[in-house]
């Protein structure tokens, strides 16, 4: 049995890695501030190797007994998230970060960094390896989100090189899956919530920006394989199927069987063009490739969005 303390453990991702590391049987401390976290996402889990702890990981984190993995999910993962509280974000992934690397420092734990495809900008190579360094808008809007997670790397590598951490690095690309928040501000939550409720569908610019989007459950899955292999450097994982938003809103309209239109808006400052992961690495280092379709997981997905709308 390992003890593993997950960091933004309520929120979407992080309680689906509770759920998952639990049913291997180990221990997991489950520590979030509830910022933009729910106690409705673990209030399911009833197991005496589970805890919750209510801590802001801004703030020194101080944990008995050991750890055997440290996973940094805590922080505002959407655009409304980081636009609304920038500065909560920025600290995360300083402070936060700082904070997690010397809990696992001195637990001698292995940290794994949950970082972001938004660490390439609004790319200018495509798709996005790992070696591309990014075109991000210091400055920009968007740069809080950005800006963070780029430190929280540098950090995290400084960490590994200097005093030795066992490291891994997770480019997380668009994810989706029961759990999101119906405010999230992010296209499959937002398309979702419209098309239930029989409103317009709102595609921001022309509908022609891509992204590629990866069901929960094959990340969950990339994000343990990693883990478990001994590759220190950033991997991307996300499904490499690119499209654009529009034939998204579309599909979404489809599966919902909804009746309603799609309307556009200008897009948001400094919103990226194009998104798409190169998962060769992933593929090379422990054998991660996405399993479950577009179609198969938006259809999952429906119900949930149902319940909650």
């Amino acid at each position: 049995m390992q003890r593993i303390l997950i960091t933004g453990g309520a929120g979407f991702l992080g309680s689906h890695l509770c759920d998952y590391f639990l049913d291997k049987g180990h221990e997991v401390i489950c520590m979030d501030n509830l910022l933009t976290g729910d106690l409705n996402n673990i209030k399911h889990i009833n197991s005496s190797r589970f805890q919750f702890v209510e801590h802001n990981v801004t703030k020194y984190i101080d944990v008995k007994g050991r750890l055997d993995y440290v996973l940094h999910f805590a922080s505002p993962a959407s655009p409304i998230d980081y636009l609304e509280l920038p500065i909560q974000t920025l600290k995360v992934g300083s402070l936060g970060t700082h904070n997690a690397l010397g809990l696992a420092k001195d637990k001698k734990a292995v940290f794994l960094l949950a970082s972001t495809s938004e660490v390439y900008g609004d790319p200018l190579v495509h798709p996005q390896k790992e070696g591309y360094w990014g075109n991000v808008n210091p400055i920009g809007p968007r740069g809080v989100y950005d800006e963070a997670k780029r430190f929280a790397e540098a950090i995290t590598m400084a960490y590994h090189y200097y005093h030795k951490v066992e490291t891994r690095i997770v480019r997380i690309f668009n994810t989706f899956g029961p759990r999101m928040r119906t405010d999230d501000g992010r296209a499959i939550p937002n398309f979702f919530c419209q098309a239930v409720k029989g409103e317009d569908l709102t595609v921001f610019g022309d509908g022609s920006q891509t992204r590629s989007f990866c069901y929960y459950t094959d990340l969950i899955d990339g994000i343990y394989g990693l883990l478990m292999s001994k590759e220190n450097q950033p991997v991307n994982i996300g499904n490499p199927e690119e499209m654009t938003l529009i034939s998204i809103a579309k599909k979404i309209v489809s599966v919902t069987k909804s009746s309603s239109k799609i309307t556009f808006k200008p897009l948001p400052v400094d919103d990226p063009r194009t998104r798409q992961p190169d998962i060769t690495k992933a593929k090379e280092i422990f054998n991660w490739f996405p399993k479950v379709s577009l179609d198969q997981g938006l259809k999952n997905t429906l119900e949930y969005f149902k319940s909650r709308v």
